[in-house]
């Protein structure tokens, strides 16, 4: 396809603006005013049927029936994580070009996070990671999995055709290939033996790290539109003060105060929004009917009904179960009763106990009991008469720190401008600095009536955890 030369009177052909509250506007290409609107860019992308459905599928889950506001969608987050990631680009490249040899050109790269910033959730269903955790296990998949096939073999053949980024037109013969995008959207490689060049595992930290377009995007965005206050997010030192060195992606020293304010504001999310103990309760109601809800309306391996999965949404999903309630179906209407009370937010579990469970020292990666064996435990200690009360024990994993050894081989490197060298021992010391691995460990019960005796069992239950732990009552 030709390329059509940079236009005289950009910016205002050629790309366009988004109004955004966090980032104030987005910019996006669009097709010249002169190509007749052959050309393919962002727009076509962004107005796909497999974009657009993001608009159908909520952010946060549970956690907008506790934050009234919090009605945003993965939609307008990944236009968000596209304009960090487009931010995190146009300041790295330098860098990159200085290091690694056989580098794209700049606008290639651009767009290339871009795109991958776009579609970065693009495989989710509804529910998000409970959906994953609740369905898309039962198939081996992950909503990253999926998202490789939608990006390779649905969003493949507009993606090659994108020539430009909003900053310029890529390099004589560059083409956008979905294959480093699918690539970059997985943060687990252990099974992805992908070939890919250098250049790529250098920027695969700007998707999946310690500090992303993703993360840095929703915490400011979630926390706003959940009217949290939060601490700040200094999200343009962040990106000043981030280089790549022969290492990869490094953090100057001069930087570390802002990624600490930056992860004990995500922090605090988790603890307060994500990990909201009426969100971990509804979550648990959802639970224990989500896999029949799921056979009766989609009893199929994702991969072999795409079409359908296309189709399916919070939306889609809520307003089927909300008609179960009078269905001839017994099944339907036992679980159409349990519906309409979540959606109705008549929140079925209560809050009986709640601790936070630390670990001592760097330690991580430490063998909690799981959370069956922690509720047969608990039941042990509780009066013979209350042994058989129905309680759920929930735990809810916190962990703010960078790994510096990092198991996905992506750690976070740190220049010292002072000795000229690049290292994690920085980050070691840095560390000490942030909370240990935490888990909000809870019991939740039909009633309060119970609360002072299961309050109990399970402090006397966690007065025995195992060395390395310790709990905060």
């Amino acid at each position: 396809m030709k390329v059509h030369p940079a236009a005289p009177n950009a910016p205002y052909d050629g790309t366009a603006l988004i109004a955004d509250p966090i980032h104030e506007y987005i910019s996006f290409t669009v097709p010249y005013a002169t190509s007749g609107r052959t050309e393919q860019t962002e727009k076509d992308l962004i107005d796909s049927p497999w974009v657009q459905r993001l608009r159908y599928i909520s952010q946060l889950q549970s956690a907008r029936w506790v934050y009234p506001s919090a009605e945003h969608s993965r939609f307008v987050h990944s236009l968000g994580t596209m304009h960090v990631a487009s931010r995190f680009a146009r300041h790295l490249y330098p860098f990159l070009a200085q290091t690694v040899r056989h580098v794209p050109s700049a606008n290639y790269v651009e767009e290339l996070l871009r795109v991958t910033a776009l579609v970065h959730d693009i495989g989710h269903g509804p529910f998000c990671h409970f959906f994953d955790e609740n369905f898309l296990e039962e198939w081996g998949l992950t909503h990253e999995r999926l998202g490789q096939i939608i990006i390779r073999e649905h969003l493949g053949p507009i993606i090659r055709k994108i020539r430009r980024s909003p900053t310029g037109p890529f390099a004589a013969g560059e083409t956008l290939d979905p294959d480093q995008i699918a690539h970059l959207i997985l943060k687990d490689k252990s099974k992805d033996h992908s070939r890919m060049p250098e250049w790529l595992q250098f920027l695969q930290p700007v998707i999946s790290g310690s500090y992303t377009g993703d993360n840095l995007d929703y915490v400011l965005r979630d926390s706003y539109m959940c009217g949290v206050a939060v601490g700040p997010v200094d999200l343009t030192r962040l990106i000043h003060y981030t280089l790549i060195t022969h290492k990869g992606f490094t953090i100057h020293k001069t930087g570390l105060p802002a990624l600490q304010m930056f992860l004990n504001t995500r922090m605090y999310l988790y603890s307060n929004v994500y990990y909201h103990r009426t969100t971990r309760a509804i979550d648990i109601h959802l639970r224990e009917i989500f896999g029949d809800t799921m056979r009766l309306i989609f009893p199929h391996d994702p991969r072999k009904n795409m079409e359908a999965y296309r189709s399916l949404t919070d939306w889609s999903l809520m307003e089927e179960v909300r008609g179960w309630g009078k269905a001839r179906h017994a099944t339907k209407r036992r679980l159409g009763a349990e519906w309409a009370r979540i959606l109705g937010r008549d929140v079925k579990w209560k809050m009986a106990y709640t601790t936070v469970l630390k670990e001592k020292g760097q330690e991580r990666g430490m063998d909690f009991p799981s959370r069956d064996q922690f509720e047969q435990l608990i039941r042990k200690e509780l009066p013979a008469h209350l042994r058989q009360i129905p309680f759920k024990v929930d735990m809810a994993p916190l962990d703010p720190r960078p790994d510096p050894k990092d198991q996905r081989g992506i750690p976070l490197y740190v220049y010292d401008h002072g000795t000229g060298t690049v290292s994690t021992e920085p980050l070691e010391e840095f560390l000490d600095l942030l909370p240990t691995r935490l888990v909000q460990f809870r019991l939740f019960a039909l009633s309060h009536q119970q609360d002072a005796a299961l309050s109990r069992a399970a402090a006397t239950v966690l007065n025995k955890a195992p060395s390395g732990l310790t709990t905060h009552i």
